[in-house]
């Protein structure tokens, strides 16, 4: 079942008329620009969080561009169970900004994890393939060996890189408390 959509402008006018926004986005997203007043319920950790919805209040959910929201529409609803009207934020995040709707940025926390992994795996790529080109072939054997931890990523669900980046100095208060509940 697919929940229906709603513009930003009728989310606003819902929310002012009491319904709840749920940002479902992981807590490194939510923490560096939120929607104010959203509560943040990670898609990663639905299944075990517990949504406290109060009865007759529409509950609205928004991600970043509304792909990922729409694409687990069927967990949502099933989440606000059928005493409650469930919808999605049309556009998510990004459509909300670009309606001029108010925003929260706090741009000293860290970026997303999954941005640092983008950042960290690309220029690996780049320079083993710049320098495998104008110094050494042997260089060429970073980009593979990025190219090698992409593909274990995707198809295991293993970040090997990830899971090194969330001890760095800038990510350490951010994951502090994720990584410890997850190794516990």
């Amino acid at each position: 079942m697919a929940l229906p959509t709603v513009s930003a402008a009728d989310a606003r006018r819902m929310m002012d008329e009491g319904a709840i926004l749920v940002d479902i986005r992981e807590p490194d997203e939510h923490a560096r620009e939120k929607v104010p007043g959203a509560r943040n319920l990670p898609l990663s950790r639905l299944d075990e969080a517990e949504l406290a919805v109060q009865q007759g209040k529409p509950v609205i959910f928004h991600c970043r561009s509304g792909a990922r929201t729409l694409g687990n529409g069927q967990r949502l609803a099933a989440r606000v169970g059928d005493g409650c009207q469930a919808f999605v934020l049309e556009g998510g995040l990004d459509a909300w900004k670009k309606a001029g709707l108010p925003v929260v940025a706090d741009r000293r926390q860290p970026l997303e994890l999954q941005r640092q992994v983008q950042i960290g795996a690309g220029g690996m790529a780049f320079l083993g393939t710049l320098l495998g080109i104008l110094v050494s072939p042997w260089f060429l054997a970073i980009p593979l060996f990025v190219g090698a931890g992409l593909l274990t990523a995707g198809v295991t669900g293993f970040c090997g890189l990830a899971r090194v980046l969330v001890h760095m100095p800038w990510n350490r208060s951010t994951y502090a408390v994720t990584t410890t509940a997850r190794h516990a």
